[in-house]
Order: C-alpha cells, then structure tokens, then sequence
C-alpha cells in the first residue's frame, strides 16, 4: 500500500483557489452519536445523527486582490464552500475530492506574528455538510 506525504494539497474556498497560500489543512468528518438505549439494555446503543464536521487551514497572509485577505475577510459570520483534495492532481479513488457545503467561519485574525515571523491566519469552518467524490 502506497504512502503519501502531503505536499501538494489542493484548497479551494469560495471557489478560489488558496493550496498555494496554505501550509495546513486538516479536514473532521464526524457523524454525532445519538444515544438509543432503552429501559433493559445492557449496554448503551447508539445510532448517526447529524453531521459535526470541522476544517482547519493555516492561511499564508497575502493582502493582494483575489489572495487571502480578499477571499477571507467578507466570509467571517457566513457560511461558505470548501474544496479539499490530498493531491492537486484529478479527482480519483485515490484522489478524493471532499466538498464541504455551507461550512461556517466565525472569526478571522489578518494580522498575527512577531518580528520576522511568517504572517499566517489560522482558520477553523464548522459545520455544512461533507461529500466525498472519487471521479
């Protein structure tokens, strides 16, 4: 089985596209568990619920038209469109392509670091719904 080392993520959010401005991306699929256990269990059972899902993208600031600040800044309290792929290369079984719809972003920090650090916006969207695509 083959090992990949993430090098060449592909990012896109808003439709614009932000891999090469990015350094970190990490995406949570999780499903809530709801609690189904009734009077005579023995154990506790559960059953899906609702998507919870987060991403997390550590942003190269760029305060040039149509780069970060731009795509970035009017998002803060809306939700939005995220286009996460492991490789930049087509969409395939073993490139999936994770569309996460109407993920929220609540805040932004466009000015973070110090003195001849990297200036980089870390950003966390929750919520919306994931769909994985495999062509």
């Amino acid at each position: 089985m083959a090992k990949l080392a993430l090098t060449d993520a592909s990012i896109s959010i808003n439709t614009v596209a932000l891999g090469d401005h990015s350094n970190s991306v990490t995406v949570n699929y999780e499903i809530d568990s709801i609690e189904t256990t009734a009077f005579g269990s023995v154990g506790h059972t559960f059953a899906g619920g609702l998507q919870n899902n987060s991403v997390e993208i550590t942003l190269m600031q760029d305060f040039a038209a149509s780069n970060v600040e731009a795509t970035i800044y009017p998002l803060v309290g809306t939700t939005t469109t995220l286009a996460i792929k492991a490789l930049s290369s087509a969409t395939s079984a073993t490139n999936p392509l994770y569309t996460i719809t109407g993920a929220y972003l609540a805040s932004h920090t466009p000015v973070a670091g110090a003195v001849g650090e990297l200036a980089v916006t870390s950003l966390t969207f929750t919520g919306g719904t994931i769909v994985k695509t495999t062509s």
